[in-house]
């Protein structure tokens, strides 16, 4: 079973491996997972052209696509997920980095797709402030995450029965805490997580009735969020001041000598 503990804080999760993920997705069920969050991933963002790509977590399924539009696509895998080449047979788009110092300037990206990552960070908040640091004055984020009310979540066959699952208003809230507007929010996966091939076969049509009737029960949570800017700029500035404790003026010492 996923864990419930309180979102937002420091916690003990395990990261699954990046060898698991790309069996899994090698996997039918995999595929059909990739394909239906794929396409609300499109829905959200049907036009990168000439924008800076960065996927954090597990992402390279799902940043294919986007290679042929995008200026540049990079994806960072955490530490502590590990990294694995990709593209295939090409020059290498990942590299490794830590999930609370990303290796990328201030502004640098237009885009950030987060998958596999925010349900095993250990530490939320300050992951999220350093996805805002990277991203421009305009700047887009999707959150993919296992959806608490979804029976995925409860299943630990697949990569999304691990970690920390969210409600849309539990993500929307720690997307708000942490300097982004909530756009809008999409779900995705209303296939039970088997590998039976009728199952499969008929997961599209359980995308066209589960998407307007059942949300609340799909098995992932698809959010987008953009970047506030004054907001971040204002509490920037006043982390950096500096406070000081008042030292009491020394009085000099009267000599006692005669």
């Amino acid at each position: 079973m996923a864990s419930l503990r309180p979102v937002g804080y420091a916690r003990q999760v395990m990261w699954t491996d990046a060898v698991d993920l790309r069996d899994f997705y090698a996997t039918s069920l995999g595929q059909v997972a990739r394909r239906m969050i794929r396409r609300r991933v499109r829905d959200l963002w049907p036009d990168v052209s000439g924008h800076n790509l960065l996927g954090l977590g597990y992402t390279t399924p799902y940043l294919t696509g986007f290679r042929s539009e995008a200026a540049r696509v990079i994806a960072a895998m955490p530490a502590a997920q590990g990294v694995l080449h990709w593209p295939t047979d090409e020059p290498g788009l990942t590299t490794l980095a830590g999930e609370l110092e990303l290796p990328f300037d201030d502004f640098s990206m237009d885009r950030v797709l987060f998958v596999h990552a925010l349900e095993s960070a250990e530490q939320v908040r300050p992951m999220l402030r350093e996805v805002w640091r990277v991203l421009a004055g305009s700047g887009r984020l999707i959150i993919i995450v296992p959806n608490r009310r979804g029976i995925w979540a409860r299943f630990e066959r697949t990569p999304f029965g691990h970690g920390q699952p969210y409600t849309i208003g539990q993500l929307s809230r720690l997307l708000r805490d942490n300097l982004f507007t909530p756009v809008q929010s999409s779900t995705a996966l209303y296939i039970p997580p088997v590998r039976s091939r009728m199952v499969l076969s008929s997961a599209t049509a359980w995308e066209r009735l589960g998407h307007p009737a059942f949300s609340t029960f799909a098995g992932v949570i698809v959010s987008e969020a953009v970047k506030q800017i004054y907001t971040g700029q204002s509490e920037a500035a006043v982390t950096r001041q500096r406070s000081y404790l008042p030292v009491p003026e020394r009085t000099p010492r009267t000599s006692t000598r005669g």
